[in-house]
């Protein structure tokens, strides 16, 4: 376990590295981020006078980057415990901040793309933006916006684009976009503040090797061809896959998630998310040879997993919902494999995992594991996981879910009195969750929003109107 004093080198998110050192310790590491960034991996005598990394990109407020760690988490495997060297007295000691070490490289990168790639006069337009609102005017006339608006939804602008409208948003960072491109490119690559792009039904061929992007959302119907910025570090493909990308270094620097395969062009990526349903393969993974971290979060059907074993650099594994999942399909022990943490479980096969990796040098972490029997009425219940939290408040809620959602499926959906009859059926569901929360008080931020779009959903399938929906829960939730 890492103490007072304890530096760390940190790969960063596009190559090189960054360093941090604990500056606190009790149940959670206090971790300074210093202000470091290097090609190869520092040395203690590289890191004695580095001070705190002070962010001041976009709204931050210059303070130093300090954050606090779970004092068990494991450091990744890529991660490099230097030594000891006394805690300079400009380096915190405290924090309201909480992270994990796999996050702790990120603010080294956006500072420095601030400093060196945003020209000034786009930051100082950023600092100079108030909070009153103005006109914009994108084509079809001014639209009265906010200042400080950072997002924008452009899916429905038909017709030609006015972008210099954009201008009037000094703030803006991300943008919504559908269709074909009709000049969203060159509006991208001309302001580089833009770094966040959710494009729908793209083209055939994209090419956003110019731009500015961390993160790109494919959605819908994907182009047969995309190139990529150099800079982009996050990627998610939500729909078809891409014939073929180009990226560089073939996506060493970029997070994957993807719902369907790894698509040509993407064989450097280390890291992968794969939204699953049924068996997830090797084959489905593609020529992975760089593959360091994967995660897999399961949907219905909750399949397995074949074929890791072709991975040689695999150190990291996170499974969510992963009820189909046998000891015998993961990796096997004495191999890369460091870290294994799953979240979502059958405790009948819990004691195998840990056996399997016992004396293997392999941290295992199994949260959520729940018995046969229980899944077998459960399984499928969007809010099982409540029982984590609390067994007999959980257990509550998933009867409340069952019986409204048998009700719900009793209405004839044609009749024009079903958004009626669905009323009290919903209403007695939001009931019964406000009386978990006053009686056990685990409905925190989280399970809010789980119990709202378990909410919307029941409504959908009742033909109630979204908007008569959302006013039936802000009215009787009391949670």
């Amino acid at each position: 376990m890492l103490e007072i004093g304890d530096v760390v080198a940190v790969p960063l998110p596009l190559g090189g590295y960054g360093a941090c050192q604990v500056t606190a310790a009790g149940e959670h590491l206090t971790v300074c981020v210093l202000d470091w960034r290097s090609d190869a991996v520092p040395t203690l005598d590289d890191l004695r006078s580095a001070g705190p990394l002070r962010v001041d990109h976009h709204s931050w407020s210059g303070d130093p980057e300090v954050v606090n760690v779970p004092a068990a988490e494991h450091l990744p495997a890529d991660a490099v415990h230097l030594g000891r060297l006394p805690v300079r007295s400009e380096l915190p000691e405290t924090s309201a901040a909480y992270g994990s070490w796999s996050g702790m490289g990120l603010q080294v990168v956006l500072q420095r793309r601030w400093e060196l790639e945003v020209p000034g006069a786009v930051r100082e337009a950023y600092a100079r933006a108030g909070h009153g609102r103005v006109q914009v005017d994108l084509g079809r006339g001014a639209m009265t916006r906010p200042a400080a608006l950072s997002a924008l939804d452009l899916r429905d602008h038909a017709g030609d684009v006015r972008w210099a409208g954009l201008d009037a948003l000094p703030r803006l960072t991300q943008l919504t976009w559908r269709g074909p491109e009709r000049g969203l490119v060159a509006a991208l690559e001309a302001r580089p503040l833009i770094t966040a792009l959710r494009w729908e039904d793209p083209p055939e061929g994209v090419d956003l090797s110019r731009t500015g992007l961390h993160g790109l959302a494919l959605v819908g119907a994907g182009p047969r061809r995309v190139a990529l910025p150099p800079g982009l570090m996050a990627l998610w493909l939500e729909g078809e896959p891409p014939e073929a990308v180009e990226a560089a270094a073939e996506g060493r620097w970029i997070r994957l998630t993807t719902r369907s395969g790894v698509p040509r062009g993407l064989r450097g990526v280390r890291e992968l998310t794969v939204e699953a349903s049924g068996d997830v393969t090797g084959a489905s993974l593609g020529d992975l040879e760089w593959l360091e971290r994967l995660s897999v979060r399961w949907g219905r059907p909750h399949g397995g997993l074949a074929g890791l074993d072709a991975h040689p650099r695999l150190h990291t594994l996170e499974l969510a919902d992963a009820y189909g999942v046998e000891a015998s399909m993961l990796p096997a022990p004495g191999g890369p494999l460091r870290l294994l943490r799953v979240d979502g479980f059958r405790s009948s096969r819990a004691g195998a995992v840990r056996q399997r990796y016992e004396d293997a040098g392999v941290f295992v972490e199994i949260r959520g594991a729940k018995p046969d029997r229980w899944l077998a009425t459960n399984l499928d219940n969007p809010l099982r996981d409540w029982v984590d939290d609390h067994k007999r408040a959980g257990e509550a809620a998933c009867r409340a879910y069952a019986a409204a959602s048998r009700a719900i499926a009793a209405l004839d959906v044609g009749d024009p009195g079903a958004v009626a009859d669905a009323r009290p059926i919903l209403r007695s569901f939001v009931e019964t969750l406000n009386g978990i929360e006053e009686r056990y008080e685990i409905i925190d931020t989280l399970r809010r929003e789980e119990a709202g779009e378990v909410f919307f959903v029941l409504a959908e399938r009742a033909g109630v109107p979204p908007s008569e929906a959302e006013a039936w829960f802000g009215d009787w939730r009391e949670f």
